[in-house]
């Protein structure tokens, strides 16, 4: 499947648009949505001074329920042209059909993004692809992920796209929904994107710190995080008045603040040349292999224990054998520093695996 992918996408065209923008990271900005021309041009023009060359806002807005303001529909994008004749940026807005893409396109949208709700329906996706390949334009088109954590659903939604013609593609990372209580909007889960990354190499990865943070106080921290991995860009709601955003006000962010969380990024290098840093991954690699040896004689051990229950006819599981299991490494794990969590979570792998080869010799003894 991997390699699938990695072929799939290797043609993919930089985000470039048009070769003007050549920023690391790239950013994208402007508010959650358009709400009057004014508004639009106030925040486009004070983006346009601290640099910001994609101005994003929304036009429609696909809510949970209705009432809610639900965008100014097709009217904005009349301030959206207005925006590239008066501070030459570019622009991009949220599609969620066939209709949204022909009118986006008419007017001249430089850039469209397919929004959770809309990349975790299939129909959906395919019914955008088919107006992008009907109308043949070179236009950029992000996906953001589902709003479940499936990693499959996010990729078929790209190669949905990407079947249609589109090269100039990329991912955003928003974040997932989730029921309960939590620190952020949606929960990161970081590794869905680390994997999509591994998997598409070739694919531009950007980050939505306002979705997933879902406070403008998370932006900074949240951004940071996500150049620190790799994320080649960022895409950022922000309003020249937030706190009287008709959506997402919380989340919203002044161009001026803006200005300065741009500023406070640390840029890693992405060189890989060092003599020590080298040294330091085949360390690493050797430890990988030590474990894999442990776990191999893990395993072992498991059907061993296997065949002795088979002999004095005893259940594989033994909940209080796992249990003591969990609460020692647990406690191990407290004492050398680490994270208690991230060691219950690997335990319980290790067990889960120890009870399939378990389950495997009681099989092969029927």
């Amino acid at each position: 499947m991997a390699m699938a992918e990695n072929q799939l996408f290797h043609d993919l065209q930089p985000i470039t648009l048009g070769g003007v923008i050549s920023s690391t990271p790239l950013v994208i900005s402007g508010p959650c949505s358009a709400e009057t021309e004014r508004q639009v041009l106030d925040t486009a023009h004070a983006l346009a001074k601290i640099g910001i060359k994609i101005f994003r806002a929304g036009i429609w807005k696909p809510r949970t329920k209705p009432g809610c303001f639900e965008g100014v529909g097709a009217k904005g994008l009349l301030w959206l042209k207005k925006v590239k004749e008066e501070t030459g940026m570019f622009t991009a807005t949220e599609v969620a059909n066939r209709e949204h893409v022909k009118v986006c396109l008419d007017a001249g949208v430089d850039m469209l993004w397919l929004g959770a709700r809309t990349s975790a329906n299939p129909f959906a996706v395919q019914d955008i692809a088919d107006a992008l390949m009907e109308h043949k334009e070179d236009v950029t088109v992000l996906i953001k992920n589902p709003v479940n954590p499936d990693i499959e659903l996010w990729i078929g939604a790209l190669q949905r796209i990407y079947n249609a013609g589109i090269r100039h593609l990329g991912a955003i990372h928003r974040g997932f929904c989730f029921d309960g209580k939590h620190l952020y909007r949606n929960i990161p889960q970081w590794h869905i994107p680390i994997e999509l990354h591994r998997r598409c190499p070739t694919l531009p990865m950007i980050c939505d710190p306002s979705h997933i943070g879902g406070k403008r106080e998370f932006i900074a921290p949240l951004a940071q995080q996500s150049l620190d991995m790799g994320f080649r860009g960022l895409i950022i709601e922000s309003h020249c008045n937030p706190e009287c955003a008709l959506s997402d006000a919380q989340q919203q962010v002044t161009p001026h603040a803006l200005d300065l969380i741009l500023k406070s990024l640390i840029i890693r290098e992405n060189k890989q040349h060092t003599e020590l840093l080298s040294m330091m991954r085949q360390d690493i690699d050797q430890c990988d292999t030590e474990i894999i040896e442990l776990l191999n004689k893990r395993m072992e051990l498991s059907r061993k224990i296997g065949r002795l229950k088979i002999e004095h006819n005893m259940q594989v599981v033994q909940t209080s054998r796992y249990d003591e299991i969990l609460s020692n490494s647990m406690k191990q794990a407290i004492e050398l520093g680490m994270n208690p969590l991230f060691m219950k979570k690997v335990m319980e792998t290790i067990h889960e695996e120890s009870v399939r080869q378990q389950l495997e010799v009681f099989k092969n003894k029927n």
